[in-house]
């Protein structure tokens, strides 16, 4: 692996929310169909990655050690955008609803984002005051993120799937 270019996990998972706010605010400057489409494809790629080393690593790492309605609002959110990631993928922007979709899409993100870094008593600050190794747990979010995107470029990742929210059609 590479020498690490972020500091610890936080850095990291900061680095990818900056990466995402960039691609929405790209998306709503796009004017050709093409181009959202391929805007709002990288947009569900870097957030369903982005959500499995936060399920996968992160949170389960901080489980017991901050508060536990913070941890299950997180999972609860991410449901939300899988949601929605789901819909975009299967869309187009010709299909009703597409630029909704993303749009809301974009909202629920930042209402996560300011959840986890809200200073003192959001997410990352609460992990910040416990023992946990945030320099081991970057290198751990950085090899699964690296096999999520080499598993992206050859063929794609799967549907998103929710894991706190139970889906019942309508």
């Amino acid at each position: 692996m590479a020498t690490p270019q972020f500091t610890d996990a936080i850095a990291l998972l900061k680095a990818d929310h900056r990466k995402v706010e960039h691609l929405f605010d790209q998306y709503e400057k796009a004017r050709s169909a093409d181009r959202r489409q391929s805007l709002a494809r990288d947009i569900c790629t870097e957030l369903k990655i982005h959500t499995a080393i936060e399920e996968e690593i992160f949170y389960p790492a901080f489980r017991g050690r901050i508060e536990d309605d913070t941890l299950d609002e997180a999972y609860v959110e991410h449901d939300g955008a899988k949601v929605l990631i789901n819909d975009i993928e299967a869309g187009s922007p010709d299909d009703d609803f597409y630029d909704a979709k993303v749009k809301v899409l974009s909202e629920d993100i930042k209402h996560h984002v300011h959840e986890e870094e809200m200073p003192s008593e959001g997410m990352f600050a609460q992990c910040r005051r416990t023992d946990v190794d945030l320099v081991v747990l970057r290198d751990l979010m950085l090899a699964r993120k690296e096999e999520l995107l080499a598993q992206a470029k050859n063929g794609g990742l799967p549907l998103a799937k929710p894991s706190a929210v139970q889906l019942i059609a309508a």
